[in-house]
């Protein structure tokens, strides 16, 4: 897909959700992003506590924020390496077992016996997700600082999981070129888009 022509912004047709392209690199310390930050209001500052189940088989966004089970699917990457995720699920617990089912799916393990009919977060972290090695849920704590950059919607992060704490810059928004025309005014342009679920299974020594 090419980066000059973006399409019209991609909305699903069953849950009427707007998708967005995403940017995000991690770090210790950004350069001159941390002065462009500092020189804005920040929007709020938010801080959760958030669960992410990981798989050496797949990056997918699978975590449970706020009680729901919130899974995103890569949808594609375009030619500045912006990603787009769609919003699969936002299911409550506890969770049917079809979707635990689809949850494995997204997270690339074959389909398992599932021996609930409703599965809760323990219930599913504890029969489910930890008897397999290729799977892990790592409690990451965050705080996040939302800014407006160039149109974009920017947040600068600290997170820390098993008490290693790295901080992350991410970008986003439903037109490609106004999220890379913000990186690139963060002058991150240099760096490569790296998504949340690779960068928490290397602070948790998965895979």
């Amino acid at each position: 897909m090419s980066a000059g022509a973006p399409p019209a912004p991609a909305t699903d047709a069953v849950a009427g959700i707007v998708l967005r392209w995403e940017w995000r690199t991690f770090g210790e310390s950004f350069g001159p992003a941390e002065e462009r930050f500092a020189a804005l209001t920040p929007e709020k500052v938010q801080e959760s506590d958030e669960t992410y189940l990981l798989s050496t088989q797949s990056d997918a966004s699978v975590k449970i924020r706020g009680g729901l089970m919130d899974v995103k699917h890569l949808e594609t990457v375009n030619d500045d390496g912006l990603e787009q995720w769609l919003p699969v699920m936002k299911g409550e617990f506890p969770l049917p077992a079809a979707d635990a089912a689809s949850v494995l799916g997204e997270l690339g393990i074959p389909p398992v016996p599932l021996d609930r009919e409703t599965y809760t977060l323990d219930q599913l972290v504890d029969e489910v997700v930890s008897p397999r090695p290729e799977l892990r849920a790592v409690d990451v704590h965050k705080r996040r600082t939302h800014f407006t950059v160039g149109g974009a919607m920017a947040e600068l992060s600290e997170l820390t999981v098993d008490g290693r704490t790295t901080r992350t810059i991410a970008v986003e928004l439903e037109d490609p070129m106004v999220v890379i025309a913000a990186v690139r005014e963060l002058g991150l342009g240099d760096r490569q888009n790296t998504c949340m679920a690779r960068v928490l299974k290397a602070l948790a020594g998965l895979g």
